[in-house]
Order: structure tokens, then sequence, then C-alpha cells
């Protein structure tokens, strides 16, 4: 049966990726840690605009996309992740995967996006 959860993160980071292979990793991982699998990507990109530098990663999943944002610009780093999945998710596996990153700061809405935007 299909689920519709998205999980929606803020976070604020001490040690955020370096170069992109890194988030390309990461993202890689997660995915395998959560059970989903990837049909395209991960695709990632350093913009260097100035104001809005850092990295960008998405991926297309079976179930839906990730995507994640990290402005590496402002102390500490901001993390902006998305993860839209129309299977199971075990949401924890994720703030576990934060980890890598020493999250001082980390919020949160978990959505059913079934029939309506309910947190859950």
């Amino acid at each position: 049966m299909l689920q519709h959860k998205h999980l929606i993160i803020r976070s604020e980071i001490t040690k955020p990726p370096k170069n992109e292979d890194q988030i390309v990793e990461w993202a890689k991982q997660l995915i395998q840690s959560i059970g989903m699998k990837i049909m395209m990507g991960p695709y990632a990109k350093y913009c260097k605009m100035p104001g809005n530098r850092g990295f960008t990663c998405v991926t297309i999943i079976e179930t839906s996309h990730i995507a994640i944002h990290i402005w590496d610009e402002v102390k500490p780093a901001l993390v902006q992740l998305d993860v839209y999945t129309c299977g199971d998710l075990d949401k924890g596996k994720v703030f576990d995967a934060l980890e890598r990153w020493d999250p001082v700061k980390v919020e949160f809405k978990y959505l059913d996006r079934e029939k309506e935007l309910i947190e859950v």
C-alpha cells in the first residue's frame, strides 16, 4: 500500500561536507539505510553565488525523492533536507545520518500527505 510521508528537516551543523563527492556518498548511504532504491542520482553541485554558497544534492528514488541543500557560508552551516516517500520511512535513520555533520540544532516536521497535510 502506498503511503505519502514527507520528512522536512532544518538543521544547523558545524561540520558540513567539503566537496560534492562527500555529499553524494552521504546521500547514497542514507538511501541504503532507509531501504529505498535509487532510480537516478544522486546529483550534487556547489553554488558559488555570494549569499547562496553551498551544496545542493538531489536523488530520485523509486518511491519519490530526496533533496538536500547545505549553505556553508553561514556559521553554523544550514541544512534544509526533504525526504518524500510513498513507502515506509524510519525517520530515526535520517536523523542518524545527519550526525556525520555534527548538528547543533535540528527542527523537523513529519507530514502524512495521503489525503491532507497532517503532521504525524
